[in-house]
C-alpha cells in the first residue's frame, strides 16, 4: 500500500494552497458579514480547474478525479471552509449530470458548470425531510412535451447563485417513482425562496428552490423516469459525503494551525502555555484528529478514483472527519480561553464552521445505519 502522493498532485496541493491563501482571505470578511458566496471567484476557480476537477477533459473540465478532489478541497477548507462546501455540491451536480446524463445533457451543460459561468446545483431535501430521500414530495408530471414540475425544496447549497439544477421528483410511487431532472433556473415556474441565515459556513449560500408548475423539457429528464433514486442516492453516497468529509479536513488543518499558533504566542506562569501539559495533550488530540481524518478522505478518494467498492469508506470519513473537526474546534477554542470567543480570532469561526458541517450531507445517525449494515454483512 502506497501512501505516497504523485507527483502531480503534490503539485496540485501546492498550487491550490498558494491561490487559497491570496483568493480567498480578502473575500472572508464580506461572505461572513452577508452569508453570500463570492461570485468573482469564479473565473480564478474555473482557471485552476478547480470548478471542473471532475469532470472529463472531452467537456471542458480537467478530469483529475476523486483524490485531487479531496486535495482541492482540503486546501481550500484550510483558508475558508465555506468555499469548498459550495463546490462540493456544485460537483455534485456535475457527478450526476456526468454519470448519468446523455451525450446532448453533457454537451450542453458540463462545459458551462466547468468554465465558471455559473455553480451547480444537487437538490434533494425538502421540508418534509432530508435523510428520508423516499419521502420526496416534489411531484413531476408528463404533459406532452415537458414535465411539470412542483414542490419545494430546502437547505440547498448555490440555490440562489446558479442557473442549473439537479431536481428529484416524483413521477410514481415508491423506491421506482422517483426521477431526476436537469431544471434551468430561468425555465417557466422555476424560482428561489427564502435564504438561510447560517451560524457558519457563511460564504456557502443555502436556500429554497420553489417550483410550481415548472415547465420543464422531456429531454432534460435525467438517467430515465423511475432512476432518480439511484442518482439521488449514488450522488450523495460517492460525491456528496467524501465533499463533506474533505470540508472537514480542511477545517481540522487550520484548527492545529490556529491552536499551534496561539500555544506557542500565549505566555502564562512566564513560558508559553504550549510548555503545559494539559494544551499539550489537547494538542496532541487535534494532531491525531487531523492524521486520521486525512487517511480516511484520502483512501475514499483512492477508492472512487480506481472504481472500488467505497460506499462505507465514504460515509465513514463524512462521519468521523466533520464529528471529528467538531470537537476538535472547541479543544482549539479552550486553548484560547476567553480569546476563543472573540470574532479576531479565525478558532470560533472554525468551530461554527465544522457544527454545520455535521448535520450536513447526511446526518450521523444515517451514517451509523450504513456502517452498521456493512459491518453485519
Amino acid at each position: 500500500m502506497d501512501f505516497t502522493l504523485s507527483e502531480r498532485d503534490r503539485m496540485l496541493q501546492k498550487s491550490i494552497r498558494e491561490f487559497a491563501e491570496k483568493e480567498l482571505p480578502p473575500r472572508m470578511d464580506r461572505m461572513e458579514e452577508t452569508g453570500e458566496f463570492p461570485l468573482d471567484l469564479l473565473d480564478g476557480l474555473a482557471k485552476m480547474g478547480i470548478l471542473g476537477v471532475v469532470t472529463p477533459r472531452e467537456y471542458g473540465g480537467s478530469g483529475l478525479g476523486h483524490l485531487a478532489r479531496v486535495l482541492v478541497l482540503e486546501q481550500l477548507g484550510r483558508i475558508c471552509p465555506a468555499i469548498p462546501m459550495s463546490l462540493e455540491v456544485h460537483h455534485m451536480c456535475i457527478y450526476g449530470i456526468n454519470t448519468w446524463g446523455t451525450e446532448e445533457q453533457k454537451k450542453k451543460y458540463l462545459p458551462a458548470l466547468a468554465d465558471g459561468k455559473t455553480l451547480g446545483v444537487f437538490a434533494v431535501t425538502e421540508p418534509g425531510g432530508g435523510s428520508d430521500v423516499g419521502g420526496t414530495q416534489t411531484t413531476a408530471r408528463l404533459d406532452g412535451n415537458d414535465y411539470v414540475l412542483n414542490g419545494r425544496k430546502c437547505f440547498i447549497t448555490n440555490a440562489h447563485v446558479s442557473d442549473i439544477w439537479v431536481v428529484a421528483a416524483m413521477t410514481g410511487e415508491g423506491r421506482k417513482g422517483m426521477s431526476a431532472f436537469i431544471v434551468e433556473k430561468d425555465f417557466p415556474g422555476a424560482g428561489t425562496g427564502h435564504v438561510e441565515d447560517k451560524l457558519g459556513l457563511r460564504g456557502a449560500n443555502t436556500g429554497e428552490l420553489v417550483l410550481q408548475d415548472c415547465r420543464v423539457p422531456k429531454e432534460n429528464l435525467l438517467g430515465g423516469e423511475g432512476n432518480g433514486m439511484s442518482v439521488a442516492l449514488e450522488t450523495i453516497v460517492k460525491c456528496g459525503r467524501t465533499g463533506m468529509a474533505s470540508v472537514g479536513l480542511g477545517i481540522l488543518n487550520a484548527v492545529l494551525e490556529e491552536a499551534v499558533k496561539f500555544a506557542n504566542e500565549r505566555v502564562l506562569y512566564g513560558k508559553p502555555i504550549s510548555r503545559l501539559q494539559a494544551i499539550q495533550f489537547y494538542l496532541a488530540d487535534i494532531y491525531s484528529d487531523l492524521e486520521i481524518a486525512r487517511l480516511l478522505a484520502y483512501r475514499a478518494g483512492w477508492l472512487l478514483d480506481n472504481e472500488l467498492p467505497a460506499d462505507a469508506e465514504a460515509t465513514l470519513a463524512k462521519q468521523w472527519i466533520c464529528e471529528a473537526a467538531a470537537r476538535s474546534a472547541r479543544k482549539a477554542v479552550e486553548i484560547h480561553g476567553s480569546y476563543g470567543i472573540l470574532k479576531e480570532y479565525p478558532v470560533q469561526r472554525l468551530l461554527r464552521d465544522a457544527l454545520v458541517t455535521v448535520p450536513a450531507g447526511g446526518t450521523a445517525e444515517i451514517a451509523k445505519v450504513v456502517l452498521s449494515r456493512q459491518a453485519m454483512s
